[in-house]
Parts: C-alpha cells; sequence; structure tokens
C-alpha cells in the first residue's frame, strides 16, 4: 500500500503524466513584455499544456524580432488595432521617448498611456471574430500581463479564472493586499529604499495616501470599457476587484533584487525568466571583443522599446564621455537613426540588435549601462555584471532605487548627463572594486534558488489547476472592508465604552467634599 502510494506521488510530480491543460497567456503590450510571455508559453508548453498566446500587435516592438513564436512550442493568435492607428500611436509613443529623455515623465503622461490602452481594449473587447473564437477554447485558466487592465477584462468577458503575471517588482501600482508596513516598504514611485529616516517615512505615508487616488485615475480609464463589454458583470469595485479576483499572482523579481517584505500565500517570486547560461557569441563580435583586452566592453540598452535616442544634446554627451573611457563600447541603437552630424568615437558600435544576456555573460563584460528595466536588472545580477542606471519612465526609477542600495551600481538621470559625467561615473563603477563584489554577492543569492523560476511558475500554475483555484492561498482579509482590516470598528467600540465609563463615573470624595462645604456655607449667608 505505501509503494502505491510513493509511485504515484511519484507520478503525480512527472511533467507531462498529467493531463494537459488549456491555458491561454495573454500580451496585450509588445517589447520585454512578449519576452516573458513567450518564455512562460513555452516553458507551459515543454510541461505538456495545450498553450495559446494572445498577442496584440502594433505596439511598440524589439527591433530585430518578430512575431512569429517558437514555431516548435506553442499556438499564436494574433489581432491588431489597424495601421492608421498603429501609425498614429507609434508616433505619440516616439514623442513620450524625447519626453522621458529630457526628464519630463510624470504621471499625466501615464494616464494618457493608459487611455491608448483602454481605446485598444475597447476595440479587441469588440471584435466579435476574436473573442468568438477565444470564448469556444473553454481554456483552463489565463495568465495574464497584469500591467494592461485590460487582460483581466478580457478574462472576466471570457469567465476564465487567472492567473496575474506582474513583470516587475512587488510594490507596483497595483493594490492587491499586501502586508506593508510603511516604515520600510517603500511605496511605488516614492524613490525611497527599505531604510528610511523620519522625512522618508512621511514621504512614504504620503505617497501611500495618494496612491489609492492614482488607481481610481487609472480605473476611470477602463471604467467605461468595463461596463460596456461587461454589462452586469463589470466589477462595482473596481480594479482592485479584479486584481483580487486572480487566483495567483507571480512577480517578476526575487529578494537579489527586492528589498524583504511580508508576502501572501497567493504571491510567488519567479524573477529571472530571461537569464540563462551565456551562448557563445558570434565571431564578429568575438572579434571586436578582442580589441580591448583586459579592460574589457561595455554593453548599453535602454529598453526593448527605445531603440534610438532622439536628442541630440544627449547623443553628444553621451558620445563625448564614450569617447573618454578605454572599455569598448556596444550599443543597441538602430543605426538608420543617427544623425548624421553627430561623430561616433572610434571605441563605440552600434547595433540594431545585441544579444544581451549572451554578452553580459561573456568574462570581458564590466558594465551594463541601462534604463533600469527589470529584466536587463536581473540578467546582470545572474551575470554578476554591475550597472549604471539611466531611468526614463514609470518602474524604473524604483528599480534603479533598489539596484544602488544592493550595491550593484550608481544612478544618473538621463537629463542631468554630461559627457564628463558619464565617464566618471563609469570610471567609478569599474574601479572601485565594491560594485563588482556586491553584483558576484547577488549573483550568488539569485543562482542559488532551490528551483529556476520558469520551473518554479509552471509548478505554481500546475497546483493551482489541481486543486481547483487558488481559494486555499486566500486569507479571510481580502473580503474583509478595510476599517475591519484595521481593527477600526474594536478601536471604536473601545472608544465609546470608555467615554460611557467616564460620563457615568460617581464624583470622588475630594469632589464631595467641597460640595457640602459650599452647601453648607451657603446655609450659612442665607
Amino acid at each position: 500500500m505505501a509503494i502505491s502510494f510513493w509511485v504515484i506521488s511519484f507520478l503525480w510530480t512527472v511533467p507531462g503524466f498529467l493531463q494537459s491543460a488549456k491555458i491561454l497567456t495573454v500580451c496585450l503590450i509588445g517589447g520585454s513584455h512578449y519576452l516573458l510571455f513567450d518564455e512562460i508559453s513555452h516553458n507551459l508548453h515543454l510541461h505538456g499544456h495545450d498553450v495559446r498566446m494572445l498577442l496584440q500587435l502594433g505596439n511598440p516592438v524589439i527591433t530585430g524580432l518578430t512575431y512569429a513564436g517558437r514555431a516548435e512550442s506553442y499556438q499564436m493568435s494574433t489581432w491588431s488595432v489597424g495601421d492608421s492607428y498603429i501609425k498614429d500611436y507609434n508616433d505619440w509613443f516616439l514623442e513620450q521617448q524625447t519626453q522621458f529623455l529630457l526628464g519630463r515623465d510624470n504621471f499625466n503622461n501615464f494616464l494618457d498611456f493608459m487611455g491608448h490602452l483602454s481605446y485598444q481594449c475597447d476595440r479587441l473587447l469588440g471584435d466579435s471574430e476574436i473573442m468568438s473564437f477565444l470564448q469556444a477554447q473553454r481554456y483552463d485558466v489565463a495568465i495574464l500581463d497584469a500591467f494592461n487592465p485590460c487582460s483581466f477584462i478580457l478574462a472576466r468577458k471570457l469567465g476564465i479564472h487567472y492567473i496575474a503575471f506582474y513583470p516587475s517588482t512587488l510594490n507596483g501600482p497595483l493594490s492587491i493586499a499586501l502586508p506593508s508596513p510603511l516604515s520600510y516598504v517603500p511605496v511605488f514611485s516614492s524613490d525611497l529604499p527599505d531604510s528610511m529616516d523620519i522625512w522618508g517615512r512621511a514621504k512614504n505615508l504620503l505617497f501611500a495616501l495618494l496612491a489609492p487616488i492614482g488607481q481610481n485615475l487609472m480605473w476611470s480609464k477602463f471604467r467605461g470599457v468595463a461596463e460596456k463589454h461587461l454589462g452586469s458583470g463589470s466589477p462595482p469595485g473596481g480594479l482592485e476587484e479584479l486584481y483580487l479576483g486572480a487566483e495567483l499572482w507571480a512577480f517578476n523579481t526575487d529578494f537579489s533584487l527586492e528589498f524583504p517584505q511580508p508576502l501572501m500565500p497567493y504571491t510567488v517570486l519567479v524573477g529571472g525568466l530571461l537569464n540563462a547560461p551565456a551562448k557563445p557569441l558570434d565571431q564578429d563580435l568575438e572579434s571586436w571583443i578582442s580589441v580591448y583586452g583586459q579592460v574589457g566592453f561595455i554593453v548599453v540598452t535602454l529598453g526593448s522599446m527605445i531603440s534610438s535616442v532622439s536628442v541630440d544634446r544627449l547623443l553628444v554627451e553621451f558620445t563625448d564621455g564614450f569617447s573618454r573611457v578605454p572599455q569598448g563600447v556596444l550599443w543597441r541603437y538602430d543605426p538608420q537613426r543617427w544623425p548624421s552630424h553627430v561623430d561616433t568615437p572610434p571605441n563605440l558600435r552600434l547595433v540594431s540588435w545585441l544579444p544581451q544576456n549572451d554578452l553580459l555573460g561573456h568574462p570581458k563584460a564590466s558594465l551594463l549601462i541601462t534604463h533600469g528595466g527589470q529584466n536587463s536588472l536581473l540578467q546582470a545580477v545572474y551575470h554578476a555584471v554591475p550597472v549604471l542606471g539611466l531611468p526614463l519612465f514609470g518602474d524604473q526609477y524604483d528599480n534603479m532605487v533598489r539596484a544602488q542600495a544592493k550595491g550593484l551600481g550608481l544612478t544618473i538621470k538621463p537629463a542631468h548627463i554630461t559627457g564628463e559625467l558619464l565617464s566618471s561615473t563609469i570610471d567609478t563603477i569599474i574601479r572601485e572594486k565594491r560594485f563588482k563584489s556586491s553584483a558576484v554577492s547577488l549573483s550568488r543569492i539569485h543562482r542559488s534558488h532551490p528551483s529556476p523560476p520558469g520551473l518554479r511558475l509552471v509548478q505554481w500554475v500546475e497546483h493551482i489547476l489541481h486543486s481547483g483555484g487558488g481559494a486555499h492561498l486566500r486569507p479571510a482579509s481580502l473580503t474583509q472592508p478595510w476599517y475591519q482590516r484595521c481593527l477600526l470598528d474594536i478601536v471604536l467600540i473601545v472608544f465609546l465604552i470608555l467615554l460611557g465609563f467616564h460620563e457615568g463615573e460617581p464624583a470622588s470624595p475630594q469632589r464631595l467634599s467641597i460640595d457640602n462645604s459650599n452647601n453648607n456655607n451657603n446655609r450659612v449667608g442665607s
């Protein structure tokens, strides 16, 4: 009997032994989001599941990649909002890049971006052909890109249980009821580390009070779409209700880079999905690297959605700074967009696409200059390469606060860049051994996890499937009103009881003596 039990238990854990599940992965944003969902979809396919990705075309994409998917792997359904809109949208996004590089990122820009996503969402949900196809498939579960609220509305309309995958850190612009003590857990966009002085804690409190307002403004961009397409099923609790409806939340982070904080059972950390041992570089790149000998080379990439820097002043400062360093500089930049009037130094090489993971794994990689995207930072951690951060927008500022606090590198705001500052900061990071030492230590932490992030996510998805959902992972607090979670009803009752005792309290002996004395004096006087 015991032998049979262990045989069944073993077979239960063998990939492919279990019945294949039908899984829909939803990627409505291009760039690095697509790379992550491609990896997730592929891993689920390798474990025997029937996987289809819904991919929206037309978002800013990664130069050098096509949305063909992995031919030997999962299936794909693509959807497009239309060429005319796509052109206008990409022109708008290109202008936003310029504003980011000039240091003009603000919440209104983010709301404008959400407005575009909302319009795209309305068009997608209104496409009867694609929606009918997806509804007919009867998926067991969907895995959503939690950055885009449309993913949640789509899953609700299809009636599918869903798992939320957030492509960045724990404390993004979301409300998923994580226990987040404000004394040491920084609020999104606060630019604070976990060690705060009194003014830092005051700032964190202020940002915490403003966060629900920001979330409501974000939901306001989608409320009309939800009401139009969900009807009576539109969530009265807004975006927060859709977030809390997820069976599981998976985050693209881990505690090699993340600040330690409490977690809930329904949260799992799977940071580093795009990390892998380095493959050999092609001979052309190897020959270029060999020219710089022991000083090595620097990798420069400002994100999958920014293929060029459209501010000439910054290009001049970049090239001036790179000309001052002895290392070779490999910059992912569309050569066709490089201004002809800006000269490039001999040590700078422009490429439209580069194998970032393989380059960072090269023994001569000295530094990564990055926008602070989560995938780039995790690859730097994995390969123990220090970083210089140039955050542009969104979570990139908070990501670089974490990287700097962990000793991985330093940060310069793009609007502050000069050639001298750039070269001196590069020299500091490469010359001072503390940055490389921290990178090695973080890499050891990251790599020593018992299971790789891809397998970890697959195992949790299968756990949700086998257990019939994630209800067993949700504490009762998720259904409690906020005042009950904070015990304010108990505080109010105790206050009223104490107030009642105080009002009904008999006069003290001293007070009675004084009152009697006054009464006697009054009688004598009369």
